[in-house]
Protein backbone atom coordinates (compact mmCIF):
# COMPACT_ATOMS: atom_id res chain seq x y z
CA UNK A 1 0.00 0.00 0.00
CA UNK A 2 0.85 3.32 -0.89
CA UNK A 3 2.05 5.47 2.26
CA UNK A 4 3.18 8.60 0.42
CA UNK A 5 5.99 8.81 3.51
CA UNK A 6 9.42 9.60 1.69
CA UNK A 7 12.42 9.27 3.53
CA UNK A 8 15.07 11.57 2.33
CA UNK A 9 18.60 11.36 3.69
CA UNK A 10 22.14 13.29 2.72
CA UNK A 11 24.36 11.01 1.47
CA UNK A 12 27.91 11.64 0.25
CA UNK A 13 29.47 9.16 -2.27
CA UNK A 14 29.05 8.57 -6.64
CA UNK A 15 26.21 7.63 -8.58
CA UNK A 16 26.34 6.78 -12.16
CA UNK A 17 24.00 7.95 -14.77
CA UNK A 18 23.54 8.05 -18.67
CA UNK A 19 26.38 11.24 -19.07
CA UNK A 20 28.53 9.16 -16.37
CA UNK A 21 29.59 9.31 -12.69
CA UNK A 22 28.40 12.61 -10.87
CA UNK A 23 28.13 13.18 -6.84
CA UNK A 24 25.52 12.14 -4.98
CA UNK A 25 24.00 15.09 -2.71
CA UNK A 26 20.72 12.84 -0.96
CA UNK A 27 18.45 9.94 -1.59
CA UNK A 28 14.89 9.37 -1.83
CA UNK A 29 13.18 6.40 -0.61
CA UNK A 30 9.60 5.87 -0.62
CA UNK A 31 6.95 2.48 -1.34
CA UNK A 32 5.11 3.10 -4.09
CA UNK A 33 3.58 2.08 -7.48
CA UNK A 34 6.57 1.15 -9.87
CA UNK A 35 7.19 3.03 -12.74
CA UNK A 36 8.72 0.12 -14.66
CA UNK A 37 8.74 -2.92 -12.19
CA UNK A 38 5.73 -5.45 -12.97
CA UNK A 39 4.79 -5.19 -8.94
CA UNK A 40 1.70 -3.72 -7.52
CA UNK A 41 4.18 -2.09 -5.03
CA UNK A 42 7.69 -1.26 -4.80
CA UNK A 43 10.19 0.37 -2.49
CA UNK A 44 11.76 3.28 -4.85
CA UNK A 45 14.98 4.71 -4.11
CA UNK A 46 16.04 7.41 -6.26
CA UNK A 47 20.33 8.61 -5.79
CA UNK A 48 20.19 12.51 -6.35
CA UNK A 49 22.38 15.36 -6.66
CA UNK A 50 20.08 17.87 -6.26
CA UNK A 51 22.29 20.81 -7.60
CA UNK A 52 22.71 19.01 -10.86
CA UNK A 53 19.13 18.65 -12.17
CA UNK A 54 16.75 15.80 -13.50
CA UNK A 55 20.02 13.78 -15.05
CA UNK A 56 22.26 12.99 -11.95
CA UNK A 57 19.41 10.88 -10.83
CA UNK A 58 19.62 7.02 -10.35
CA UNK A 59 16.49 5.21 -9.67
CA UNK A 60 15.84 1.71 -8.55
CA UNK A 61 12.59 -0.13 -7.71
CA UNK A 62 12.94 -3.33 -5.16
CA UNK A 63 10.38 -5.72 -4.31
CA UNK A 64 9.81 -5.58 -0.91
CA UNK A 65 11.52 -9.17 -0.19
CA UNK A 66 14.37 -7.68 -2.39
CA UNK A 67 14.61 -4.54 -0.23
CA UNK A 68 14.48 -6.12 2.86
CA UNK A 69 17.52 -8.67 1.86
CA UNK A 70 19.16 -5.77 0.38
CA UNK A 71 18.99 -4.19 4.39
CA UNK A 72 20.37 -7.17 5.53
CA UNK A 73 23.17 -7.85 3.47
CA UNK A 74 24.14 -3.90 3.91
CA UNK A 75 24.03 -4.21 7.33
CA UNK A 76 26.57 -7.33 7.23
CA UNK A 77 28.63 -5.96 4.50
CA UNK A 78 29.76 -3.24 7.20
CA UNK A 79 29.85 -5.41 9.94
CA UNK A 80 32.48 -7.52 7.81
CA UNK A 81 30.31 -10.75 7.80
CA UNK A 82 29.60 -13.04 4.71
CA UNK A 83 25.92 -13.27 4.20
CA UNK A 84 24.37 -16.63 2.31
CA UNK A 85 21.21 -17.25 1.29
CA UNK A 86 20.82 -19.75 4.01
CA UNK A 87 21.86 -17.16 6.83
CA UNK A 88 19.56 -14.48 5.08
CA UNK A 89 16.58 -17.48 5.52
CA UNK A 90 17.36 -17.28 9.22
CA UNK A 91 17.35 -14.02 9.77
Amino acid sequence: MCSYVTEKIEVAGSGKGTRGWFQLSHACIYLDHPYFTPLEHTLNIDFIDEAAGPEARVAVELSPDSARALIRSLEAALEGEHVTPASRARQ
